[in-house]
């Protein structure tokens, strides 16, 4: 494939278009190719998400452990006694600096969820980047964008109280 700058494609469309209209012709090509390419290029990677009652059901090997609530406090005395062992069994999401969307779904919860993206210590909030939002009733998706920097990250949901998973970003 032949690399020429965007600048040097455009010149040697003008040279070989000729006339004044097949040479505006062949600029507004030009320019609109080079438009689509870099909309492509900056789409961001689309990360999925699904909660269910207490967890993220990606984030432990969707593994659904069918969990019932009814109200945050149901959330908060399951991961008392369990989160530390499941957080310890789940891996680590692992991702390379850049833009990405977290695609996040409320599949049957029966109140209103959110997310909570952050850096994993509170030093890292200061120089990392975070998202957070609510709003997810039951059977919604919402989208949440968000450009990393490498780091050590961690994701949950505080209304529906999941653990604290591990978001690892490299360069």
């Amino acid at each position: 494939m032949n690399r020429t700058a965007p600048g040097d494609w455009c010149a040697a469309a003008i040279r070989r278009a000729g006339t004044p209209a097949r040479t505006a012709g062949a600029v507004l090509v030009g320019l609109a190719a080079l438009g689509a390419a870099t909309t492509a290029a900056a789409a961001p990677t689309v990360i999925t998400l699904t909660q269910v009652a207490c967890q993220f059901l990606e984030s432990e090997g969707n593994l659904d452990r069918n969990y019932r609530t009814r109200a945050k406090a149901d959330c908060d005395a399951i991961n008392a006694k369990t989160a530390a062992a499941r957080v310890a069994e789940a891996r680590p999401l692992r991702l390379v600096a850049g833009s990405y969307v977290f695609r996040v779904t409320n599949r049957d919860v029966p109140y209103e969820l959110g997310f909570w993206l952050r850096a994993a210590t509170l030093a890292g909030r200061v120089s990392q980047p975070s998202v957070s939002g609510g709003g997810l009733g039951t059977g919604k998706t919402q989208d949440y964008a968000i450009t990393l920097v490498p780091g050590e990250y961690v994701y949950s949901c505080p209304l529906n109280t999941t653990p604290d998973y591990r978001l690892v970003v490299t360069r």
